[in-house]
């Protein structure tokens, strides 16, 4: 087996949903069902079922200290995967054979017994993966600081909050070093700054050689994180290959299905505006014309609003409001250059996106038709968003969300200047390095 940590083969695991053929909403139907079941067979009433796989023949190979993302839209099968490898849920078909010892964080509070306290819990999973009393006290003190749960260690696990529960589960299998950790979307029960913690642990275990598995929503830790990744869809796993690749293509089949880069009026009559001017159509364009391509951080992009002029010799120009999903705007631009008078006819002003700009997230904009300079005669607000995907690989910082509205490129120096007051002239660490790009976490740096 040598170098192979997990190995598949047909995984499978159907489900038997049964339901219920009614409801009995009232008091006066739940007397008559009672009565009616007097006269049915063991008294159940009428109930149907059917058959859900969430797994279905699922087959990979997962190599020592591989670090391999799982992603895919809710309900997708990906946790099922996790319970399986676990040994929570047995599997209907196929088998999987682990090589190492399994730590698990997926639900909260799988693994720990309520009744027990924090600290009677990190021994019981220490023996559960077969870890010796020894062990476990040596990465004791580092499991309690990093869970931040000192103040509450011999209290029983079933008062935690999620919060706390979560991070002392975390820590437990992190720091108890198994030789493969499954971690599933769990995280997102924490606060930021843990879950930047916990993905710098898991990075950390990758580095010594221990085999992650990761389910996630969050794209950059994914593609930051992992080196390959399994996209999961239906029970099946769809794509398997380096993650850059397959969370674009994700991605890109994500916002296919809810696809607002567009909207249209074809007759002027029923289009928005009003008896100056009516827009014919608004859309977010790749900077190479195509609709459909993501929209990176680093992505050049444009908006094209189209619109009819209704009013001979008119000063008109469009601005757009800018806004992120939390309904924050992040600026706005306006296309003041056209001081022309417009005849009457259709119009398309296109505001231009440079790459480096904008974060990452949802977008929405408010289009403003503006006359004479200083007159807004008519605003729109669209129905067009466009999602902002954030796919670079970082190193030696935030996995997550970077803050701010807008992102952009922006160039960096450092110069030597000299020694300091008190400073040794002859000490070897003084040197000079100049920083051209740096963003993300990454540098370029001469000595």
């Amino acid at each position: 087996m040598g170098d192979i940590a997990i190995r598949a083969e047909n995984l499978s695991k159907r489900y038997v949903v049964t339901m219920a053929k009614y409801r009995n909403d009232t008091l006066r139907d739940q007397i008559s069902e009672s009565l009616k079941s007097v006269f049915r067979r063991n008294g159940r009433p009428n109930s149907g079922s059917r058959t859900f796989w969430a797994l279905k023949d699922v087959s990979f190979e997962i190599k020592q200290g591989e670090i391999v993302g799982i992603i895919g839209q809710n309900g997708a099968g990906k946790s099922t995967l996790l319970k399986v490898l676990s040994q929570i849920v047995s599997p209907t078909n196929g088998w999987a054979q682990i090589y190492g010892r399994i730590g698990s964080l997926l639900e909260v509070g799988t693994g720990f017994h309520p009744e027990l306290s924090g600290r009677e819990n990190i021994y019981l999973n220490g023996a559960i993966i077969g870890m010796r009393k020894e062990e476990i006290r040596r990465n004791f003190d580092e499991i309690v600081e990093f869970a931040e749960v000192g103040g509450f260690l011999d209290m029983p696990v079933k008062r935690y909050s999620s919060g706390m529960y979560v991070r002392l589960a975390f820590a437990v299998a992190a720091y108890l070093q198994p030789e493969i950790m499954l971690v599933d979307e769990v995280l997102a029960v924490g606060d930021a700054a843990f879950q930047k913690k916990c993905l710098g642990k898991m990075g950390d275990a990758a580095k010594e050689g221990r085999t992650v598995l990761f389910v996630s929503h969050n794209m950059t830790a994914v593609n930051s994180l992992c080196e390959r990744v399994l996209w999961v869809n239906g029970g099946a796993i769809v794509e398997d290959g380096p993650s850059s690749q397959i969370v674009a293509r994700y991605m890109e089949a994500s916002l296919r299905c809810m696809d607002s880069s567009e909207e249209a009026w074809d007759k002027v009559d029923e289009a928005p505006g009003n008896d100056m001017v009516r827009l014919h159509r608004v859309r977010v364009r790749h900077h190479e014309g195509h609709l459909s391509d993501p929209l990176t951080m680093q992505t050049p992009f444009q908006v094209e609003v189209e619109y009819w002029n209704l009013v001979a010799d008119s000063h008109l120009h469009i601005t757009l409001h800018l806004y992120t999903a939390e309904g924050i705007i992040a600026f706005t631009s306006g296309g003041l250059t056209n001081k022309r008078s417009l005849t009457a006819g259709l119009f398309r002003s296109v505001c231009h996106f440079p790459g480096d700009l904008l974060n990452s997230g949802l977008h929405r904009f408010v289009v403003l038709v503006v006359k004479d300079a200083n007159s807004v005669i008519y605003s729109h607000e669209s129905g067009v968003r466009f999602n902002v995907l954030d796919l670079q690989q970082r190193e030696h910082t935030c996995y997550g969300r970077e803050p701010g509205v807008v992102h952009p490129h922006l160039e960096w120096t450092t110069e030597y200047l000299g020694e300091g007051p008190g400073m040794n002239p002859l000490c070897p660490e003084i040197q000079h390095v100049s920083s051209r790009q740096c963003t993300g976490g990454t540098y370029d740096k001469s000595l």
